[in-house]
């Protein structure tokens, strides 16, 4: 055979013999010898065809649980496309658009050379670029690989052209052309821009829709109709003028269409509610799917995203732009409300950014997962005492890391109970050096805690408090498996399906999944940092935890019943601080009014108490059995297995490690020579425990003077002074009432007034110092 036969035969065989100028160019390739060139540049030489384009996206719908629609998406993402066949779009948009873009697109072929020559000649004229010669076919190369507009893309871009041109004729390439068209924001085509600015499908647009659509692409940022109707309508004059000239329509219809008023929809895409939702799902979607029943409650749904918008109101003043909330039923694990910004058609204000899935620092709102775990190794016992001081650790390569509270004070002995529920940091860092944080990462991991890839020594002993990043989904699912007791199961946005976590195991049975949500729930346990009655404090059993990242930028609160776990998230998606909003200020008002509105008609039942788990009195200073000196006694759950140790009761004695805290307590709290009562503090109030004979509380100084003091206590039974045991300390038996102390120096003076309230007055909390104001 030839080499010309060749030649001929490898043409016949790509199908290039209808497409003459491809065929001589490939011809002239191979003729010269450089066939292994031309092979690889095959896939840049073939035609394409419709088929090779084709927009196969269909639209879906969705609804919530009980039938009610949530809208419907044009695409699978974020970009709003629709495809529609060109026989269903009416003949004045087809028209327009052909008269605006490239009137002489069934004349010509895919490059117009007499309007090459004619812009040429324009820019030779005015020194500068007049007007330009794209072809809809030009334009439509564009839209499938864009590039700078320079000379080489250009010529680039005529290349596709005629490759398109070879490939399909003219109806298949307007057709490609009029879905792709850009329409505005992230609107693309003409069935989307007709469903989302006025409703219609395009095969009922009139002349005026029609003219009005025609003129968007052209700068499709500037004419949009949200933002610059003015010049949307002097671009329209433009586009009416050309279907004049063009013989389309007469000048009196194109003054008609011209001064006809047009209703503009609001920019929701057919969206009714959930619209992060709605893509997120939508991308998990199998092929083919067009209606989706989801597991959201749509009047929940609206109701959560009323208070987020809310709420953020509220906080502008503070330097809050954003927030999101998720909503999940405890028993089914079904996802009843997602609401991933304030406003997802904001585009000024970030609003398609999805809360929800976002990854940002979680603060505190991953103490209860450590504590858990320590419990359930036995790093840590139910009752022991860690010490709230100043504490340093050596970092290698860095400065010592000191962790300290947003308040910057110490505790000093705390018990687990009140080292969680107040979110104290140093003893939280502390159960981490016990635990290891490459054993609570892989805890973490555990709990399907997937975007925390880094390794152990990256997030260090900060890990306990926030220094990785997860989202709130990830969040809201782990709190489910506490609610649980340690049951972790997958979320479902569908009726009967489920999303599991891609790292999520099974955990191991344990009794203190349930201890955990007694401590969260525990309102006396948290009033040194949230005080008693707070947005944490809800009017039936709920658990909840509070998170505050770094400088302010995220605040976190997730919490739960029996029945419904509800997280919520504070903050801005730039990363922005925020002014002094924590977790308390910032995520917990919404917390609070989701979970109010989620139980307003019917009251949860109580939280579970943990299994093999028996409450018994320690004192609150060394955890052990009480002691005669024992300050104050409270009842906490122990294990069989801690009773021995129990039981051996120790006298009450601060180890050495307390030595810096103790001398800041030594020093004045105010300036100038003045006394100062330590403990108990201004309206404090204390509950009796009537199985214990003789309850008392300690009264002590901020500072020892030298000289001598009188300390007085007066009550229902007048006012009487006390005997003193120490010239800074002593202990006085707890009688119910109202109480005023007072202890004088010479002319230097100090009171406080605080309670003792009998045991029926609320939960046994003997000698548990409460506070009634709310610390952030």
């Amino acid at each position: 055979m030839s080499k010309m036969s060749a030649i001929g035969l490898f043409v016949q065989q790509l199908g290039l013999r209808r497409h003459p100028k491809l065929r001589g160019s490939l011809k002239i390739l191979l003729g010269m010898g450089l066939v292994g060139a031309t092979v690889r540049m095959l896939p840049y030489l073939a035609p394409i065809g419709a088929e090779d384009i084709a927009q196969n996206e269909q639209a879906v719908t969705f609804s919530d649980r009980n039938g009610l629609p949530l809208g419907t998406l044009l695409t699978r993402d974020q970009d709003h496309t629709a495809v529609v066949a060109l026989d269903q779009v009416s003949e004045s948009f087809l028209q327009a658009i052909i008269a605006a873009e490239d009137k002489r697109y069934y004349q010509h072929g895919a490059v117009d050379l007499q309007a090459v020559a004619r812009a040429v000649l324009e820019a030779v004229q005015a020194r500068s670029l007049v007007s330009g010669a794209s072809t809809i076919t030009m334009q439509l190369a564009r839209m499938l690989e864009p590039a700078p507009r320079t000379l080489p893309h250009k010529l680039g871009e005529v290349w596709v052209s005629w490759r398109l041109f070879a490939g399909m004729n003219r109806d298949e390439i307007l057709h490609a052309y009029i879905n792709r068209l850009p329409m505005g924001g992230n609107i693309y085509g003409v069935e989307a821009a007709a469903r989302t600015y006025f409703g219609l499908p395009a095969s009922e647009l009139n002349l005026a829709h029609a003219s009005i659509l025609a003129a968007i692409p052209n700068a499709p940022n500037y004419y949009n109709p949200y933002s610059n109707w003015r010049s949307l309508k002097k671009r329209q004059r433009y586009v009416l003028d050309r279907m004049i000239a063009d013989g389309y329509i007469t000048p009196e219809e194109a003054t008609r269409a011209e001064q006809e008023e047009i209703q503009v929809l609001l920019p929701d895409r057919g969206i009714i509610a959930a619209p992060h939702f709605l893509f997120w799902l939508a991308n998990r979607l199998p092929d083919g799917v067009s209606t989706v029943q989801t597991t959201l409650d749509r009047p929940l749904q609206q109701f959560v995203q009323t208070q987020v918008q809310e709420v953020v109101r509220s906080l502008a003043a503070h330097q809050v732009n954003h927030a999101a909330a998720l909503v999940i039923d405890n028993h089914t694990g079904e996802v009843l409300a997602y609401v991933g910004s304030p406003n997802y058609f904001a585009d000024a204000q970030q609003g398609r950014n999805d809360g929800v899935q976002a990854l940002r620092q979680p603060g505190s709102a991953l103490k209860p997962f450590l504590y858990e775990f320590a419990l359930e190794i036995g790093a840590i016992a139910p009752n022991q005492i860690l010490a709230d001081v100043p504490t340093h650790y050596a970092i290698p390569g860095a400065q010592l890391y000191s962790p300290v509270d947003y308040s910057e004070r110490f505790l000093g002995p705390v018990r687990v109970r009140s080292a969680l529920a107040n979110s104290l940091n140093v003893p939280t860092v502390r159960v981490l050096e016990q635990v290891g944080v490459e054993r609570f990462l892989g805890r973490l991991h555990q709990l399907g805690f997937e975007h925390l890839t880094k390794s152990p020594d990256y997030y260090g002993l900060g890990l306990a408090l926030g220094s990785g990043e997860v989202s709130l989904w990830e969040l809201a699912r782990a709190y489910v498996a506490i609610a649980r007791n340690g049951d972790l199961i997958p979320l479902s946005v569908t009726p009967g399906s489920r999303l599991p976590a891609a790292s999520a195991q099974p955990l191991p049975e344990s009794s203190y999944w349930a201890l955990i949500g007694d401590m969260l729930s525990d309102r006396y346990a948290r009033s040194q940092a949230f005080g008693v009655e707070s947005v944490l404090s809800l009017p039936f059993p709920a658990a909840v935890k509070t998170g505050t990242s770094s400088d302010y930028r995220d605040t976190w609160t997730v919490g739960y019943t029996v029945d419904y776990t509800v997280a919520t998230w504070v903050g801005n998606f730039s990363g922005d601080r925020m002014r002094k909003v924590s977790g308390v200020t910032g995520a917990a008002p919404l917390w609070n009014r989701i979970m109010l509105h989620l139980h307003e008609t019917r009251e949860p039942a109580a939280l579970p108490t943990p299994d093999n788990l028996v409450q018994h009195p320690i004192c609150a200073v060394t955890g052990l059995k009480p002691q005669p000196d024992c300050p104050s006694v409270v009842l906490e759950y122990l294990a069989p297995e801690h009773l021995s140790a129990y039981n051996r009761g120790e006298k009450f004695e601060l180890s050495q490690e307390y030595n810096s805290w103790l001398a800041r307590q030594s020093q004045p709290q105010l300036s100038g020579d003045r006394l100062k009562i330590a403990f108990p503090e201004n309206d404090d109030y204390f509950i009796l425990d009537s199985s214990d004979a003789t309850p008392r509380i300690q009264f002590k100084l901020a500072i020892a003077p030298e000289t001598p003091i009188e300390w007085w206590l007066i009550g229902p039974s007048g006012k009487q002074q006390l005997t003193t045991e120490a010239n800074h300390a002593l202990f006085w038996p707890m009688e119910v009432g109202e109480w005023t102390l007072e202890v004088k120096s010479g002319d230097l003076s100090d009171r406080v007034t605080f309670q003792v309230q009998p045991p029926d007055n609320g939960p046994i909390r003997q000698g548990f110092r409460v506070r009634s104001e709310e610390e952030k």
